[in-house]
C-alpha cells in the first residue's frame, strides 16, 4: 500500500512540476530547444517511473528504520536550505556547504567532506561559468 501511496504522490509531483515548466516564458533569445525541454524531461522521468511504483508495487517494502529515515528528512532539509541560500551567498559557497554536508553524511572524514565539497563547487563553476558560459548565482564575492 505504501508503494502505491508513493508511486501515485510522485505522479501528481510530475503533473505540478511540468504544468510549472509550461509556464516559463520563453525570449526570443532562446535557442531551438528552450528552457522548457529540461524541466518537461525530468517531469516525464519521474512520472513514468512513479506510474510503475503504483502499477507494480513491491510485495513487502523494507522501510528503513527511524534513524535513517531522520537522515534523509535531514538532507531534505539542507537541500530546502540550499535553494533559499543560492541567490543569498551565490552558487561557489552555497554548492560547497551542500556537497561538504551530504558527503559528511555519506561516510567521509570531515576534512575529506570539506575537500569534496569546494573541489565539487569550484569544479562545477569552471565548468559551466568559465568554460560553458552559463549564469549561476552571484554572491557576495561577486562568483
Amino acid at each position: 500500500m505504501s508503494d502505491r501511496i508513493f508511486g501515485v504522490f510522485g505522479v501528481l509531483l510530475a503533473i505540478g512540476f511540468a504544468f510549472a515548466a509550461l509556464q516559463i516564458e520563453e525570449s526570443f533569445l532562446s535557442d531551438a530547444v528552450g528552457p522548457k525541454a529540461f524541466p518537461l524531461i525530468i517531469a516525464a522521468i519521474l512520472g513514468i517511473s512513479s506510474a510503475v511504483i503504483a502499477l507494480k508495487p513491491d510485495a513487502a517494502p523494507h522501510w528503513p528504520a527511524l534513524p535513517r529515515l531522520a537522515e534523509l528528512a535531514a538532507a531534505t532539509v539542507v537541500m530546502a536550505l540550499y535553494a533559499h541560500f543560492l541567490p543569498v551567498i551565490g552558487f561557489v559557497f552555497a554548492t560547497a556547504i551542500a556537497a561538504a554536508y551530504l558527503s559528511w553524511r555519506l561516510g567521509n572524514t570531515l576534512l575529506l567532506s570539506a575537500a569534496t565539497g569546494i573541489g565539487t563547487s569550484v569544479g562545477i563553476y569552471v565548468i559551466f561559468h568559465l568554460v560553458l558560459g552559463l549564469s549561476l548565482a552571484r554572491g557576495p564575492l561577486g562568483f
